[in-house]
């Protein structure tokens, strides 16, 4: 009988580990890299949203007739309104509202994640924002800036 050819070969494992010397020197200057981008950001103070350096803080003492707080942002904060700044939103939408001439249905629900509402509760102000959909509220706004008016 004649012997058959093997139809099957074997081959020799090369082990080849992940952790090359390129990998390695990659992996380090990606760090490097990012760990400097992190510094040089951090000691310029990151990018300020407000372009005209607006307060987002300001102490209750301080608020007076004219005081702007907030972002100049016109693109994004583009409506308007102006009323009594009273706390207290309508079913869940808005954290405070406008009282305006014309009763409830006129009123502004309002939400801001720029500026602390509260400290202008009772005043007269102008606010900016954007509008959103609302399913209780006739016009509900996030507050991007408000202007103090009384």
């Amino acid at each position: 009988m004649s012997e058959q050819p093997v139809l099957v070969k074997k081959f020799q494992e090369e082990k080849k580990s992940f952790v090359q010397p390129k990998t390695l020197v990659a992996v380090f200057v990606i760090c490097l890299l990012g760990v400097g981008t992190g510094y040089v950001l951090a000691q310029r103070g990151g990018s300020s949203i407000a372009p005209d350096n607006l307060s987002r803080n300001i102490e209750e003492d301080q608020i007076q007739k004219g005081t702007t707080v907030g972002v100049s942002d016109e693109k994004t904060f583009k409506d308007s309104a102006e009323g009594e700044l009273v706390k207290g939103g309508i079913d869940g939408e808005g954290s405070h509202h406008l009282v305006r001439p014309g009763g409830d249905s006129q009123n502004v629900y309002l939400t801001s994640s720029v500026i602390d509402l509260d400290k202008f509760v009772g005043r007269q102000v102008k606010v900016w924002g954007e509008t959103f959909s609302a399913q209780k509220a006739g016009w509900l706004m996030d507050v991007g800036k408000l202007k103090v008016l009384e």
